[in-house]
């Protein structure tokens, strides 16, 4: 039996369960979670302490699957559209009574533990999730088989439509089989780190038009009196103030480039009103017109650094 010093990652896996590989993510450099392919013999094997939660969707003819952690056995009869369900820092063995062919589908446990702060708007100590030899379940085949698919031929919109795998995967999970570890104290005063991240793509994503405070708030989660709380705790400043800065530094960015794009133009796709607007807090944020930015820039090049500016007020 080898000694197992810590968790073990997904492509150390075939050092206790010996099999014919037929799958693989790793090549195509998924995140957060891994999709294997095997052919096994019967085995009787000890499994180690895994570092990710471990999926398993059986695809060939039946066969009898059991399962024992320092217990009895328990045994269940699996074959095609069933899955079976690991959890991560547990040793276990399994033995099953004649060859399988299955799926693995490893999710790492940051990628569940940021949804469920996502569902539970509180920071996530942890998420527990008992084996389960047979999961009676009509959804994780479903999604293991839209995995697979994707890794197989891919298409448009590749990296989008994991990240929708993923989060559905992680929703269900925590909603049929988790365990989930809430601390005690909810994140009242700042954000939740998703919470941050979203708002702060949303406002670079949305920067050219007229952003709204209860878009904002949707988008976090949180009522608009919430969000403004929120907002002064994580950002120093108001949201109208904060969109007001990403603005600037767009807006400096763009004036940065070699090529002279017209200075409404840059104002447009900033977001704002019309050219004077944008000149009168250019010049009052940098003490500088826009005109004059670009001139100092276009002599400066490329040594120029970046400045931090405060919150308009």
């Amino acid at each position: 039996m080898l000694f197992v010093s810590q968790l073990v990652a997904p492509d150390e896996i075939p050092r206790w369960i010996p099999g014919q590989l037929t799958l693989d993510s790793v090549p195509v450099g998924w995140d957060q979670v891994t999709l294997k392919g095997y052919q096994y013999m019967s085995l009787d094997v000890e499994i180690p302490s895994m570092r990710d939660y471990m999926l398993v969707h059986y695809k060939g003819d039946e066969a009898v699957m059991s399962r024992r952690a320092g217990g009895p056995w328990s045994s269940e009869r699996v074959g095609r559209g069933v899955c079976s369900l690991l959890t991560r820092c547990e040793s276990s063995q399994w033995k099953w009574d004649r060859p399988i062919d299955v799926t693995h589908l490893y999710l790492a446990q940051s990628e569940l533990c940021r949804v469920a702060e996502e569902v539970f708007e509180r920071s996530v100590s942890d998420v527990g999730m008992e084996d389960c030899v047979r999961a009676e379940d009509g959804v994780l085949p479903g999604i293991m088989s839209a995995f697979e698919s994707e890794m197989k031929s891919g298409g448009l919109g590749g990296g989008l439509y994991r990240s929708a795998l993923l989060n559905q995967l992680c929703v269900h999970l925590l909603r049929r089989y988790a365990k989930v570890g809430v601390r005690e104290v909810p994140l009242a005063g700042r954000m939740a780190e998703w919470q941050r991240r979203r708002l702060v793509q949303y406002v670079e994503d949305n920067l050219d038009r007229n952003l709204k405070l209860d878009e904002m708030a949707r988008e976090a989660g949180v009522s608009v009196s919430g969000l403004i709380r929120k907002f002064h705790a994580e950002f120093g400043c108001a949201p109208h103030a904060y969109v007001l800065r990403q603005r600037l530094e767009r807006a400096r960015r763009l004036l940065s480039r070699p090529a002279a794009m017209p200075l409404k133009c840059i104002a447009m796709d900033c977001g704002f009103s019309d050219q004077s607007h944008l000149v009168r807090h250019f010049k009052r944020a940098f003490k500088q017109t826009p005109v004059e930015y670009r001139s100092t820039m276009n002599a400066a090049a490329p040594l120029e650094t970046d400045h931090n500016i405060d919150c308009p007020t």
